[in-house]
């Protein structure tokens, strides 16, 4: 296991990619080490992010807003809350306005997609990325960063729906997937509603089902990636 860590590891592919990409965000990001697998959460240092997008496939279709909020030592800090709705070029479907309440106008006034991911890269260097189902997440950032830099980076990432999934998984009892919804795992940890589909809003709604699912703060960070 530990050959294979320093073949495959986050910090091995950090540390190869950092020799082949040029001065900027990206070489920025990777200059910072990645925390050990041993630390304990309340140690960790966490970035909860959620993305909009224009659909779900990371290929062909945009990311359209993101937000995001750090959690240090099992703590989230407010202050450091961002939300940017990105400037995309085509006209938005109207099912993406109704689910996003994004209008072209507001998109047409945001920001680039490269101002926005390297301010992304800025606040997840040394940091663990947390998420909700990380299969958006995930492909979307790596697909802007393959765009913008031609490679796409490691990223540590926490995924709460997969720390839920593994919970109901151990209990080996039949559910439907349905309860691994953000609203629905809400709920069920007596969490308040909040509005969805707003990207700074599923970021902190998603910090906080972090938080509820700890039960004991002696967890590592190996024992949920």
């Amino acid at each position: 296991m530990l050959f294979l860590n320093s073949l495959f590891g986050y910090e091995a592919r950090r540390k190869r990619l950092l020799n082949k990409v040029p001065q900027g965000a990206l070489y920025d990001f990777l200059s910072v080490p990645f925390p050990s697998e041993s630390t304990a959460l309340s140690d960790l240092s966490i970035v909860s992010v959620d993305f909009e997008t224009t659909g779900l496939n990371a290929a062909t279709d945009k990311l359209l807003s993101v937000g995001y909020v750090s959690i240090d030592k099992l703590q989230i800090k407010l202050s450091s809350c961002y939300h940017q709705i990105i400037h995309i070029a085509p006209q938005l479907e109207q099912q993406n306005v109704i689910i996003h309440q994004i209008t072209d106008q507001q998109k047409s006034q945001g920001k680039s997609l490269q101002v926005v991911v390297e301010t992304l890269l800025k606040a997840l260097a040394g940091k663990v990325m947390l998420v909700h189902y990380a299969q958006i997440e995930k492909h979307f950032l790596k697909q802007a960063c393959i765009e913008l830099y031609g490679v796409s980076p490691p990223f540590m990432i926490l995924d709460t729906l997969a720390i839920e999934k593994r919970k109901l998984d151990q209990r080996n009892i039949a559910y439907d997937p349905q309860k691994l919804r953000l609203s629905t795992l809400r709920h069920t940890y007596a969490l308040p509603n909040y509005f969805a589909h707003n990207a700074l809003n599923d970021a902190i709604a998603t910090a906080e089902l972090f938080l509820a699912q700890q039960k004991s703060y002696g967890i590592t960070l190996k024992e949920l990636l």
